[in-house]
């Protein structure tokens, strides 16, 4: 049988109001690349509450907010509502701005994670893919309910893929795993970089249980995960390490100090042209 993996560390992040940095590109992000950011978000809102127009480039980001509606907008030239439960996937290129804000109140969990490009598709066109929830790659298994937000998952005779193609050899999932459960997940051979979150109940992986915490796995083996008397719901990232530099900057992340140059060139011009435009 195959081996598990363990957890190599445990990584409690940083809070930020309702928002917990469990992943920086300065820091575990170096480890975990192409996974090089992600935020976990819980907290009460208003409609409105959200975050304004900001840039980015170099990199991929994916939102993912499955209780409320999300009204959205980019210079890519979209905008909208995204239900609760869809993906938004702003691959920023050169560099592109955005913006989101709560339509809906209420709870709301969620994450957004920042996906590393490799070179020429981080000075390339930015591109902005929203997904509703009914296009979301879901399955129920015995014990348990998989979302697949990027790559693929194969369920019995089927293959759970996302829609968005994220330039990598990677996966990114949610596990919701029920009472008294066990479920066993064979990353590719060469996916030697994974971690796992448990953002809801407990859950029990590598000879650790806990709740809150981003756990760094070993680099190779099965990944299980085990609940005891309730349910938990888990965030599971497995890939091909990304082989180059992290080169970073405000809202950037790129592969080379040039890179890095140009994408700050082009966040300028078009915040220029927004300037223009006025609210």
């Amino acid at each position: 049988m195959t081996p598990l993996r363990t957890v190599r560390s445990t990584h409690r992040g940083i809070q930020h109001g309702p928002i917990w940095r469990l992943v920086d590109p300065t820091g575990l992000g170096q480890a975990l690349k192409p996974f090089v950011f992600l935020d976990f978000f819980h907290a009460t809102v208003q409609p409105g509450f959200g975050f304004g127009m900001h840039p980015h480039s170099g990199i991929a980001t994916l939102t993912w907010q499955p209780d409320c509606d999300v009204r959205y907008q980019d210079t890519t030239g979209q905008s909208g509502v995204l239900k609760a439960g869809g993906l938004e996937w702003m691959n920023a290129g050169g560099g592109a701005w955005h913006q989101a804000s709560f339509e809906t109140g209420g709870s709301a969990t969620g994450f957004q994670l920042w996906v590393a490009m490799p070179p020429g598709v981080e000075e390339g066109a930015s591109f902005g893919q929203y997904v509703p929830p009914g296009a979301v790659p879901t399955a129920a298994i015995d014990g348990a309910r998989l979302t697949v937000l990027l790559g693929e998952l194969q369920v019995r005779d089927t293959v759970l893929r996302s829609p968005i193609e994220s330039h990598h050899a990677m996966h990114y999932f949610v596990l919701d795993l029920a009472a008294h459960a066990r479920w066993r997940y064979t990353p590719p051979a060469d996916h030697t970089v994974a971690w796992a979150f448990v953002f809801g109940g407990l859950a029990s992986l590598g000879g650790a249980t806990g709740s809150q915490a981003l756990w760094m796995l070993s680099d190779a083996g099965d990944i299980e995960i085990t609940t005891a008397d309730a349910p938990a719901r888990v965030l599971i990232g497995s890939a091909r390490p990304h082989p180059h530099d992290l080169v970073v900057g405000p809202s950037s992340v790129h592969t080379s100090v040039e890179a890095l140059r140009k994408g700050h060139a082009r966040i300028r011009v078009i915040g220029a042209s927004l300037a223009q435009q006025g609210p």
